[in-house]
């Protein structure tokens, strides 16, 4: 396996991570595999993480692919019980399962007078099952999969949780006030498993990516020739560093909250990775 950007050891640990088919979470888990650990990648469908599994794999590392729906409790539980027959009791979670639903945003950034009877969709027409999906996909599809790793967790050292917020938990984006609301409450959720799981020895962190692109929102962020949109001008004008977050700028941020000698004593901390996003007023 490659080297990592930190000297994390995570020989003998076994990672287990959420939402592995994406592309900012197949690259966490490739991470964690560079530091040794063992990885157990988890997603709805399998196909795309037993190809990232298998190149884990061809490196050098140790990943396996378990098909996991991640709002069944009893799929999680199942899955557990998989995971820690084949590599052995978690150690890492990484909580990264979640997106948001097009039923749940609007397409303006701002209501104007005559939208809610016009043909477009504004606050007036967000959909509940829209709204619903977003914040069990986000909120739900954190607290389940938690239950059921962190049990492997208890009564040991060094475990550690982290999950994937985002920097409009601290400020809400235009159009999407369901995923802006979702990852407020992974947020509060990382500061109230952190206060719960003290006494047991679990850390439990997050980081908050601010702009990175992704599957979901690449649309969103390029035309189909790879210019950008008028709105990814607008994030990069209000970004001081100038650029869309890679996914390697995680990696970083995610070795040092799970490694338990540089980050023994911080827990219930939600780290923002944004370029300077949340630090800029705009003028």
């Amino acid at each position: 396996m490659g080297k990592n950007v930190l000297s994390t050891d995570l020989t003998g640990k076994v990672a287990v991570v959420t939402g592995a088919g994406g592309v900012l979470c197949s690259d966490l888990a490739k991470t964690l595999a560079r530091a040794g650990a063992k990885v157990a990648l988890l997603n709805r469908s399998t196909e795309v993480i037993e190809r990232f599994a298998k190149e884990i794999n061809d490196e050098g590392g140790s990943a396996r692919a378990y098909k996991c729906n991640v709002l069944e409790k009893d799929t999680c539980l199942a899955v557990a019980e998989e995971v820690i027959r084949d590599l052995g009791p978690c150690d890492i979670l990484v909580n990264g399962a979640g997106g948001n639903n097009p039923k749940a945003q609007t397409d303006k950034e701002y209501y104007e007078p005559g939208d809610i009877d016009a043909d477009t969709q504004s606050f007036f027409d967000l959909q509940e099952e829209g709204v619903d999906a977003v914040f069990r996909l986000n909120f739900l599809g954190t607290l389940l999969p938690t239950q059921a790793f962190a049990k492997q967790m208890l009564g040991r050292e060094g475990c550690s949780i982290v999950n994937i917020s985002s920097m409009n938990a601290f400020t809400p984006l235009t159009k999407i006030p369901a995923y802006s609301g979702a990852k407020a409450a992974v947020s509060n959720f990382t500061q109230w498993l952190a206060v719960h799981f003290s006494k047991e020895g679990i850390r439990v962190n997050a980081i908050a990516p601010g702009f990175f692109a992704t599957k979901q929102n690449e649309k969103l962020l390029f035309h189909e020739d790879g210019s950008p949109t008028a709105r990814t001008g607008k994030i990069l004008a209000a970004t001081p560093m100038g650029r869309i977050g890679d996914p390697k700028d995680l990696e970083g941020a995610l070795l040092f909250l799970v490694d338990n000698q540089a980050a023994g004593f911080i827990t219930g901390v939600v780290l923002p990775i944004d370029g300077g996003f949340q630090a800029y007023s705009g003028v």
